[in-house]
């Protein structure tokens, strides 16, 4: 084994790529249940928007309108979700599930004509002086937009919820849908705009992954990442920025596993492979211990008074 061959930089500077996909995701389920709303389904959104955002990308030629297309993509099926709950009063863990499955399946069907075509290349932005700057330059500046999108999409969130009106709204709904009715505001519209919200963040996630961190199409492509951004919420105690930390945590177990692959390392490749789902299944064990709570009506289906 050649741990030589690692180099610290581009493995720093690799996680912040391989983390944006499911910081995407992960902050949009976040807005959604702290509005008090389940979404299982952010799976199904991320395979969804992978490949609306693959089709639109490779057909018009721009990146630009592929991720657009993604977050379209995400949040109209996000609206099928949110007629299920906040109309048809189904089960929120079960509409999720079936959300996923519904995704999975529509992906296929829509990705058979694109299986082995590339996309078009999304471009870096280099800043000249700061690019060229020893270390910091290569970790920090030189990525592609999405990646500085989701950073500021984080910090957006967070003052959101923290100083808008607004974002107390959604939070007051979260905790007690029936207080907040009582109050005169509208409980479904605002969760349906958070389970929009969630669905384009979602589908902009997996079109980060169709067209920049794999760029091709291949059935199947998000991999779990759904799962793991749902798993980020719960991580990060519903708090926007535990989401960038737990992504970037997942992101370097990911990045580093690779590396430790390449430089040949004498464990089989499967337990290498399977070591970021370990690694987030056990800071989710010692996170449990966090006194921080979910939001008080998280899941719970809201009847309207008549």
């Amino acid at each position: 084994m050649d741990l030589s061959a690692i180099n610290p930089v581009l493995l720093i500077a690799s996680l912040m790529v391989a983390a944006t996909p499911i910081l995407l995701a992960g902050i949009g389920e976040l807005v959604t249940e702290r509005a008090g709303v389940l979404n299982l389904g952010v799976e199904g959104m991320m395979i969804t928007g992978a490949i609306c955002g693959f089709a639109a990308a490779v057909i018009t030629g721009s990146p630009l309108l592929g991720f657009v297309a993604a977050a379209l993509g995400g949040a109209m099926l996000s609206l099928l979700f949110a007629f299920l709950t906040q109309y048809a009063l189904a089960n929120q863990v079960a509409s999720g599930l079936a959300l996923t499955l519904f995704g999975l399946g529509l992906s296929a069907l829509l990705g058979q004509g694109y299986v082995g075509i590339k996309p078009p290349a999304t471009p870096r932005i280099d800043i000249p002086f700061l690019t060229d700057l020893p270390v910091v330059g290569r970790i920090l500046f030189g990525h592609d937009l999405m990646v500085y999108f989701g950073i500021a999409l984080v910090a957006a969130v967070w003052a959101f919820l923290r100083y808008s009106r607004a974002g107390l709204i959604l939070r007051a709904v979260g905790e007690s849908h029936d207080a907040a009715h009582a109050l005169g505001y509208k409980v479904r519209r605002v969760r349906v705009l958070a389970i929009m919200f969630g669905g384009a963040c979602a589908g902009l996630g997996g079109a980060y992954v169709s067209l920049i961190r794999v760029p091709q199409w291949t059935e199947g492509m998000t991999a779990g990442a759904g799962w793991i951004a749902l798993a980020l919420v719960v991580f990060a105690s519903w708090k926007p920025w535990r989401v960038l930390l737990g992504a970037y945590l997942f992101g370097g177990v990911t990045v580093l596993q690779l590396n430790l692959q390449a430089a040949g390392l004498a464990i089989p490749v499967e337990y290498l492979s399977m070591s970021p789902y370990l690694i987030t299944i056990l800071v989710l064990v010692i996170m449990s211990a966090d006194k921080s709570r979910a939001p008080a009506a998280l899941g719970r289906i809201f009847h309207a008074a008549q």
